[in-house]
C-alpha cells in the first residue's frame, strides 16, 4: 500500500531535508508590510550611514511609483502587506561553527554546511533568514587579500567607500519593481573583493536559509574581482515548506575586471510556496570572462534572467543552466548579454524539465550593439516534457545592429523516448528508474559543471522530483 501511495500521489513526495521547519525563535520580527516608517525602522535596526538611509527611502519611492511587469507568470498570489521584511534570528553573526546556537547549527548541519566547507572551500558564509550567522576565510585566503565579508559590515567598515562606489549602480532601482524593493528592504548577502592577480584555486561559498514563514529574503552580493583575478563563487538557497506565500528579492552585481575570470554557480532550491524574484547582472570588461552555472529547482513562481554587459573588447560569457518545473510551479527563466565591445562571444546552454503539469519557459536575449563588430553568439535551448500536463515555451529575442556578427540560436522541445525506456526496463530497471536517468542524462551538461557536492545534490533532487512520477 505504502508503495502504491507513493507512486500515486506527486504532491505527498518528501523533498528530504530541505522542507523541515524549525521551530522559530526570532530575536526580532518587523511588522507585515511596506511603509517608510518600516523602511526607516528597518535602517535604523541596521545602523546605516546616512546615504544608505536616503538610498532605502528613494528606493521605496520608486517602487510605489512602478507597475508590476505585465508579462511573465502571475505573481497575484503575492501580497506585501503579508510579508515581513526583515527577520533577525537568535543570535550574532559567528566566526566559529561552534559558537552558533545549536538550533540554526543543525539546519546547516543537514544541508550539509560547513561539511563542503571542510572538505573543499576557502570560506562560508551561512545566512538565516536576514542576518548572516556565520562567515570564516581560511587564513591563506586572507593573506592574499582577498576580502569576503558580510554586506553590512562592509557597508560600514573599511570598505564602505568601494560599496558605496558599487553597490546597486549595475542594477539600479528603476531597473524593475523589484529591483526597487530590494533598495528599500535589503538586508544580509555577502562581499567579495579579489585582487589584482590573485587566482583562487578553491570557491568561496555563501548559502541562504529562509526558515521564517511569510517572511522575505533580500539578501545583496557585490563581487569585484579585479584585473587578471580569477573566482569560482558557489551560492545555495532552500526554504521549508509553508501554506502562505514568501518572497526572495536577491540582487547580485559582479564585477569583472580587464583579462579577470569569475565563475558564478547557483542551486536555488526554494520551496513551492515561494516567489523568487532575483536579479542578477555581470559587468566584463576587456579580456574578462563571466561563466554562469545556474540550477532553478524550487518556488511556486521564479523570474530569474542573469544578464551580463560585455563592455570591453574581446570579453566573453558562458551560460549553462536547469530548470525543473514540478506540480504547482511556473518557472519563467533565462539569460540576457549585451555585446558591447569588439569581438565578444557569448553561448546559453539550458535544459527545462517540466512534469506534472508544471511550466517552465526559457527567455534569451541577446543585443549587439553598433560598436561589438566581431561579435559572435549561440543560444542552444532544449526542453523535454515529461506528460502531457506540462507545458515548456523558449521565447528567444535578437537585436543585431552591426552586420559584422555571428548568431545563432536552436532550440528543442521533446518527450522522453518509450524506446529508451522499454530498452533500460528490458535491462532490468524499474520504469521509475529508467526515467530517472534519462532525466538525470539529459541534464548531465549542467550538472558535471558543477561542483561535486552540488551536483550530487542536483541529481538527487530530480531523483527526488521523479520518484511518484509513474501511474
Amino acid at each position: 500500500m505504502a508503495e502504491l501511495k507513493e507512486k500515486t500521489y506527486v504532491e505527498d513526495v518528501d523533498r528530504s531535508v530541505y522542507d523541515i521547519r524549525d521551530e522559530e525563535h526570532d530575536a526580532y520580527r518587523m511588522e507585515s508590510g511596506l511603509t517608510p516608517e518600516i523602511v526607516e525602522k528597518l535602517s535604523k535596526e541596521k545602523g546605516d550611514p546616512v546615504w544608505m538611509q536616503q538610498f532605502r527611502l528613494e528606493s521605496l519611492q520608486i517602487y510605489n511609483e512602478m507597475k508590476i511587469p505585465d508579462w511573465g507568470p502571475s505573481i497575484a498570489g503575492l501580497d506585501m502587506d503579508n510579508i515581513a521584511t526583515y527577520v533577525r534570528p537568535n543570535t550574532a553573526m559567528r566566526n566559529n561553527w561552534k559558537d552558533v546556537p545549536e538550533d540554526i547549527k543543525e539546519t546547516f548541519e543537514r544541508l550539509g554546511i560547513p561539511q563542503a566547507e571542510r572538505k573543499s572551500l576557502a570560506g562560508v558564509g551561512a545566512q538565516y533568514d536576514s542576518e548572516l550567522v556565520y562567515h570564516n576565510v581560511k587564513a591563506s585566503v586572507a593573506a592574499e587579500g582577498v576580502v569576503y565579508t558580510d554586506m553590512e559590515s562592509a557597508v560600514k567598515g573599511e570598505y564602505s567607500d568601494m560599496v558605496r562606489k558599487y553597490f546597486m549602480k549595475l542594477v539600479t532601482p528603476r531597473d524593475h519593481k523589484f529591483a526597487a524593493l530590494h533598495g528599500a528592504v535589503w538586508s544580509g548577502g555577502s562581499f567579495v573583493y579579489v585582487p589584482k592577480g590573485v587566482h583562487l584555486s578553491i570557491p568561496l561559498q555563501s548559502y541562504f536559509r529562509l526558515n521564517a514563514k511569510g517572511a522575505g529574503q533580500f539578501e545583496h552580493t557585490l563581487i569585484i574581482v579585479d584585473e587578471g583575478a580569477s573566482l569560482h563563487f558557489i551560492e545555495g538557497c532552500s526554504a521549508p515548506k509553508y501554506n502562505v506565500a514568501n518572497l526572495h528579492a536577491g540582487c547580485v552585481e559582479l564585477y569583472v575586471k580587464k583579462g579577470a575570470k569569475l565563475r558564478y554557480s547557483t542551486i536555488e532550491n526554494w520551496s513551492k510556496n515561494m516567489y523568487n524574484l532575483n536579479t542578477k547582472r555581470a559587468l566584463v570588461e576587456e579580456g574578462g570572462t563571466i561563466e554562469w552555472v545556474s540550477g532553478s529547482f524550487g518556488s511556486h513562481v521564479g523570474c530569474l534572467y542573469p544578464m551580463s554587459i560585455l563592455k570591453g573588447d574581446n570579453s566573453r560569457m558562458e551560460f549553462t543552466g536547469v530548470t525543473f518545473a514540478g506540480a504547482g510551479q511556473n518557472l519563467d527563466t533565462g539569460a540576457k548579454v549585451v555585446h558591447v565591445g569588439k569581438n565578444t562571444s557569448s553561448y546559453m546552454n539550458t535544459r527545462s524539465i517540466s512534469k506534472s503539469g508544471g511550466i517552465s519557459t526559457f527567455r534569451s536575449s541577446v543585443a549587439v550593439e553598433k560598436s561589438a563588430a566581431g561579435a559572435k553568439s549561440s543560444v542552444s535551448c532544449q526542453s523535454l516534457m515529461l506528460d502531457s500536463e506540462s507545458r515548456s515555451d523558449t521565447i528567444p529575442a535578437m537585436d543585431i545592429r552591426t552586420k559584422d556578427a555571428a548568431v545563432g540560436h536552436e532550440a528543442k522541445i521533446g518527450a522522453i523516448s518509450n524506446e529508451a525506456v522499454f530498452y533500460l526496463m528490458s535491462r532490468g530497471m524499474s520504469e521509475e528508474d529508467a526515467r530517472a536517468l534519462i532525466v538525470s542524462g539529459f541534464a548531465d551538461n549542467v550538472s558535471k559543471e558543477l561542483p561535486v557536492e552540488y551536483a550530487v545534490e542536483m541529481n538527487n533532487l530530480i531523483r527526488l522530483e521523479m520518484k511518484g512520477s509513474i501511474g
